[in-house]
């Protein structure tokens, strides 16, 4: 079984502009400054909670926002949908897949890889975020963070998508992880897995190089060469 796991954000999908509305409603909600805008791209990645630590939110506010945020992200239709002004929709269907990765992807399928989601992004979020792309019709499997928090680090995302699919190393099941920011790299290395890096995502500069990315892709349609070479070797 060869199995190529996949970041979403900033990987699949261009989600700035929905997780950046839904963060300024919970900046709003905690009644603190809202971070610039370089900062808010770093939310766009690790968890939630994780980015609003290091902003220096305590706990108890902390989770004020958490809430205010998947509210906005994932229930309250208050935001304008894409080019229908008027059409509202939740923060997490704003944005769109980057152009030709779902081309990519349909290669990788019917190449015969396995093809799974691995997300810091809650799994109840990640699943209809991929439905309504399209994205869902290529995949073999979606795992993300669990919903109490118990499970919202990459490495512990990809831990459990092993466990689901029973992949084991010792029966000559091979992996490769493919993202846009150190947590998917981290995360991938802990696991013992390699990561490609994905340049067209949210990363900053030699972000994915520095922690340790066996290779950055700067192109979405270098994206299932380089996967097939990766397992050719």
């Amino acid at each position: 079984m060869n199995v190529v796991l996949l970041d979403l954000d900033g990987t699949l999908t261009r989600s700035e502009p929905g997780i950046i509305a839904a963060l300024r409603r919970a900046y709003d909600a905690m009644d603190l400054p809202l971070p610039d805008a370089d900062e808010l791209r770093r939310f766009i990645g690790p968890s939630i909670l994780e980015s609003f630590a290091r902003n220096g939110v305590p706990e108890p506010l902390a989770q004020l926002g958490l809430r205010t945020f998947r509210m906005y992200y994932d229930e309250k239709a208050v935001f304008d949908r894409p080019h229908h002004p008027g059409i509202k929709i939740p923060g997490k269907y704003l944005g769109e897949l980057y152009p030709g990765i779902l081309g990519q992807l349909e290669r990788l399928h019917h190449a015969g890889y396995r093809l799974a989601v691995a997300s810091c992004k809650p799994e109840y979020q990640a699943v209809p975020v991929c439905e309504h792309f399209g994205a869902s019709k290529v995949l073999d499997d979606i795992f993300g963070a669990s919903r109490d928090g118990s499970r919202r680090s990459k490495e512990q995302v990809i831990r459990y998508g092993f466990d689901r699919i029973g992949f084991d190393k010792a029966h000559s099941d091979r992996a490769l992880m493919v993202g846009d920011r150190w947590t998917d790299v981290d995360g991938a290395k802990a696991v013992g897995i390699d990561c490609l890096g994905c340049g067209w995502g949210y990363a900053e500069p030699d972000e994915l190089e520095s922690h340790g990315a066996y290779r950055v892709l700067d192109r979405v349609d270098g994206l299932a060469d380089a996967v097939e070479e990766y397992f050719a070797q």
